[in-house]
């Protein structure tokens, strides 16, 4: 296992960023308890998209470009066409938990991850399920019995979507059916001692994985070997994105702590490192 190279920062005090997405040569993110949607570019400037009262998350687009949101408290996608926000999609009756995470396919269908269970009020854990929104707002459940699921990623043939399962120490890998069902699911990778949050693809099938309790950022192998481990120093990391004109930029999103006391702070940051392999898929 190697180390890489040291981090630089390119945007900091922010409340608690996650959801990293390249497009449109710029950085989007969610700031969950400064309730935006935001991008930064690589010299650092920052600019709010939307406001979403009830925490954003996870982002995407449609297929005809418009952004989507998850909004975490309300259990809902939402979609904004560049001047307001509209209901997407409900998941209220299909998430058990605050709504989280979510990647894109290419047929326009978002998979989303939630928590499971009121994982801030000290609820007994339990599984939960990824939902899937086609483009019509229809939702389903489609993977259930995960732990926490958390980042996903989707291979460049649109054929294998692999999910973090946080509190399991995993990454588990499905299937894609041309209806957008997942199955034949099989672990990607075990991670012990890894809390994995945020993860991204690369071109050579790795997949890089924050460590929500560690102070790292690792790049896996299928199978669980560890190729390379970047040090986030005193801070967590929680989300990563490779982009850049080249994607070889690995945005490393970092935090002091996690939970809704992070709200009282702005600690929060976005940093940086070039790596050797670009990334691949989506988002």
């Amino acid at each position: 296992m190697s180390k890489g190279a040291n981090l630089e920062v390119l945007l900091d005090g922010l409340k608690f960023p996650e959801g990293p997405r390249w497009r449109d040569g710029k950085l989007w993110f969610s700031d969950f308890y400064a309730h935006r949607v935001a991008t930064v570019d690589l010299e650092g400037s920052d600019a709010t998209v939307v406001e979403v009262p009830q925490r954003p998350s996870g982002l995407g687009w449609t297929l005809n470009g418009e952004l989507l949101v998850v909004s975490m408290l309300d259990r809902r996608v939402l979609r904004f066409d560049g001047r307001a926000l509209h209901p997407y999609a409900d998941l209220s009756a299909l998430a058990t938990g605050l709504c989280n995470d979510m990647v894109v396919d290419a047929a326009g269908r978002a998979y989303v991850g939630n928590f499971g269970y009121d994982r801030h009020n000290d609820a007994p854990p339990r599984d939960t399920r990824i939902i899937r929104v086609d483009p019509d707002g229809r939702a389903a459940s489609v993977g259930d019995e995960l732990v926490f699921p958390n980042g996903m990623v989707i291979t460049p043939d649109g054929r294998t979507l692999v999910v973090a399962e946080t509190f399991a120490h995993r990454l588990t890998a499905f299937d894609v059916g041309a209806d957008g069902a997942l199955g034949n699911r099989r672990l990607f990778a075990a991670l012990d001692s890894i809390f994995p949050d945020g993860i991204c693809l690369d071109a050579e099938g790795a997949v890089w994985v924050t460590d929500a309790r560690g102070n790292r950022v690792v790049r896996v192998l299928q199978g669980g070997r560890i190729a390379q481990a970047i040090d986030t120093g005193a801070r967590r990391s929680f989300a990563c994105m490779l982009g850049g004109p080249d994607r070889r930029t690995l945005f490393v999103i970092t935090n002091t702590g996690s939970g809704p006391k992070m709200a009282e702070k702005s600690d929060g940051r976005i940093e940086i490192v070039r790596v050797d392999v670009p990334g691949a898929g989506l988002p």
